[in-house]
């Protein structure tokens, strides 16, 4: 169940306070009292509220005043204004103020549950709002999970039956597997569907503001924090909330996101007030966290928390009967996006599709078809146009009579091969290889070719960006 929204009732008359909190308490809201405005405005700077019920005839300090600084505070927050000496001058005010609307007095317990209503209603849709912004930004796409060999039925299998629960789940794999498509499989199949889902990038995160970005901060907070900022766990309340290479994170921000997940609360930075939360965790990681655990620079208790549920996501090279459905997949969504009339492969690019070792996995797939389709003016996407990607001398070796070749040595060969092709410009051969830079540093460090590439790019006078 959702955490209850907050309310914050800011009225010099008792009566009026009491009433009105009795009233919201029924509801199922959790509820805060001020006797005045200065007063409010403390409350406000120590927690976070949804809505604010405010008088505006009080002494000391007026409403308009107190209206313009809570703004100032959080500037998303939803303000009706309560006055028994309501006049069109006022209500006009108190709208360019930035109030959600203006009740007057006296008022039914009808009309102020309807107007109570409307209001949430309007910051539940603002926040959504806030989320979608974010999606449309970050431009991901909704895909589906394709796959026909056992082990990826039986992780299919494994979503659907994991999705109507709410057990945390551990989603492990290479980079490139699918991870945070199961992840939101998972959100798609669960009773939060219709909830936010949120994904917390946590190789990207710088650490000073990680905690901000999860629990947020209230205003004055720290230099720069010019307002109150919701953080994810906020925005994904109700919801599913991924945390994207978990492994990355500060053993500090494990301690602090392992209080949130037991106490299903967070405090924003900058507060000591505790924010009620519901949400559903789900971790992925492409490290092996338990060997993390026993080197003690991950939490054990956190590991154990988050690994409720383990899903572990194998690579393409291991499922190869996957590859020419997921490619056949992504022929059709670029055919569609892109505007041509590719039909699909011809029989040679099918051995090349296959046999290629593929290290950055299914995104490394997608990105080849999608640069092929791009570059093909043929009906069949045939054997040159996959020369772009250097995929047919690995795959020539991969098929020759050579049983002793190891995928890691084609492996090794291909990642070498890349980087030269691109002058040792680590970004560019990332890309060229659908994986991120620090997925190509591991590999080159598992490989040994860190240092011989390093060496190379000296002679070469060339910088390794």
């Amino acid at each position: 169940m959702t955490a209850a929204q907050r309310i914050l009732i800011i009225d010099d008359d008792e009566i009026m306070r009491d009433s009105c909190s009795q009233i919201l308490l029924k509801e199922g809201y959790l509820v805060k009292v001020a006797k005045d405005g200065l007063d409010g405005l403390n409350v406000m700077k120590e927690e976070s509220f949804d809505l604010v019920l405010l008088d505006l005839k009080m002494p000391v300090l007026g409403g308009m005043e107190v209206l313009k600084r809570i703004k100032e505070i959080d500037a998303e927050i939803v303000v009706i204004v309560v006055t028994g000496f309501a006049t069109v001058e006022s209500a006009v005010e108190a709208m360019k103020l930035g109030a959600y609307d203006f009740l007057p007095k006296p008022f039914t317990s009808a009309e102020f549950r309807l107007i109570i209503n409307r209001a949430l209603e309007k910051r539940r849709l603002a926040l959504e709002n806030m989320l979608l912004h974010g999606e449309i930004k970050k431009g991901r796409e909704r895909d589906t999970i394709v796959g026909q060999s056992d082990v990826m039925l039986k992780v299919i299998q494994a979503v659907k039956k994991i999705g109507p629960t709410d057990s945390t789940v551990l989603i492990t794999g290479e980079s490139g597997t699918g991870k945070e498509l199961v992840a939101r499989a998972i959100h798609a199949n669960s009773n939060r569907k219709d909830k936010p889902f949120i994904t917390v990038d946590c190789c990207s995160l710088v650490e000073s503001l990680f905690e901000s970005e999860l629990f947020g901060h209230v205003r004055g907070s720290f230099t720069g924090a010019t307002a109150t900022k919701h953080g994810r766990f906020e925005l994904a309340n109700g919801g599913s909330i991924l945390f994207d290479e978990i492994g990355n994170i500060s053993t500090n921000i494990q301690a602090k996101l392992l209080r949130a997940i037991q106490e299903r609360e967070i405090t924003k930075v900058g507060s000591n007030k505790p924010v009620q939360v519901d949400v559903r965790i789900i971790a992925a990681t492409n490290q092996d966290l338990k060997k993390s655990v026993d080197e003690k620079t991950f939490r054990d208790d956190l590991y154990y928390r988050l690994s409720v549920v383990p899903i572990h996501l194998p690579p393409l090279r291991e499922r190869r009967e996957d590859i020419l459905l997921l490619a056949d997949y992504f022929v059709e969504k670029y055919v569609k996006k892109r505007g041509k009339n590719v039909k699909g492969f011809d029989e040679q690019a099918k051995k090349i599709l296959c046999n290629y070792n593929w290290p950055g996995n299914v995104r490394e797939l997608e990105n080849a078809i999608e640069r092929a389709i791009v570059l093909t003016d043929n009906d069949y996407i045939q054997t040159f146009d996959l020369f772009h990607f250097d995929m047919t001398a690995a795959s020539a070796t991969m098929g020759n009579d050579n049983s002793l070749t190891r995928l890691e040595d084609v492996e090794r060969d291909h990642i070498l091969k890349i980087l030269r092709k691109f002058n040792y410009h680590r970004n560019k051969t990332a890309e060229a290889l659908g994986i991120d830079r620090k997925t190509l540093r591991l590999k080159m460090k598992k490989y040994g070719i860190e240092e011989t590439a390093g060496q190379t790019a000296r002679l070469m006078g060339i910088k390794s960006p």
